[in-house]
């Protein structure tokens, strides 16, 4: 029985799980969750995530949600098979990947989905203008990280070193958005950021998922 991935593809989250199984080259249903209908809200949905967020996965009898701890498993799961996003045979390698996966966790991610929560979702719902103070505080926050970024990819082809690994790939479905948005140049002003976006976004298993990345969704986890 093959892996059930719950959620709406153009979710951000989704688009992270689904990233990761390509990369895995592991095949998997995808079902639909509309979120505009709420769905993720419905009883059977609650069953899997009791906090009504994208995606959510089903492998036998286990169930997982949280987008990152889904990538988590398929990466161990499939360690031999596909991309080593983990750099598992390799327990120093390992730990960079951890850590550069945190950073991305912790520092990358709240300022990046700040700005595009503004930016693309708040319009998307049809709700009041972005707020611009939030934008502009999480676009400083941002700046420092992706100088951060410059500085590390000066030095390795990627942010754990010169594999692939979950450490990049979180970062991807984020970035697309990001760079939908008027502040771009965020990115393409770091020439060592903008060369490894334009790495990431040129693998395969991206080039399989971006068609269903058209716009945010109202929910992620």
């Amino acid at each position: 029985m093959v892996m059930k991935v719950y959620g709406d593809e153009m979710s951000a989250c989704v688009a992270l799980v689904l990233l990761c199984l390509h990369e895995k080259n592991t095949e998997f249903e995808l079902v639909p969750v509309n979120l505009f209908a709420c769905h993720h809200k419905l009883p059977s949905f609650l069953s899997m995530n009791p906090f009504g967020q994208v995606p959510a996965l089903q492998d036998e009898d286990l169930t997982l949600f949280e987008s990152r701890a889904i990538t988590a498993y398929i990466a161990e799961k499939y360690k031999d098979k596909g991309t080593d996003l983990t750099r598992h045979e390799d327990s120093k390698e390992a730990a960079i990947v951890k850590l550069w996966s945190e950073v991305e966790a912790h520092h990358f991610n709240p300022a990046v989905s700040a700005v595009i929560h503004q930016l693309v979702v708040v319009p998307l719902q049809g709700e009041e203008s972005p707020n611009a103070t939030i934008v502009e505080e999480n676009l400083k926050k941002l700046e420092k990280v992706l100088d951060v970024y410059e500085e590390r990819l000066g030095k390795t082809k990627y942010l754990a070193g010169d594999s692939y690994t979950l450490a990049d790939l979180h970062h991807v479905p984020y970035i697309y958005y990001f760079m939908k948005t008027s502040h771009a140049c965020l990115v393409n002003d770091r020439p060592k950021v903008k060369a490894w976006w334009e790495d990431l976004c040129s693998r395969p298993a991206f080039v399989r998922v971006s068609p269903g990345l058209t716009v945010a969704p109202p929910a992620t986890n």
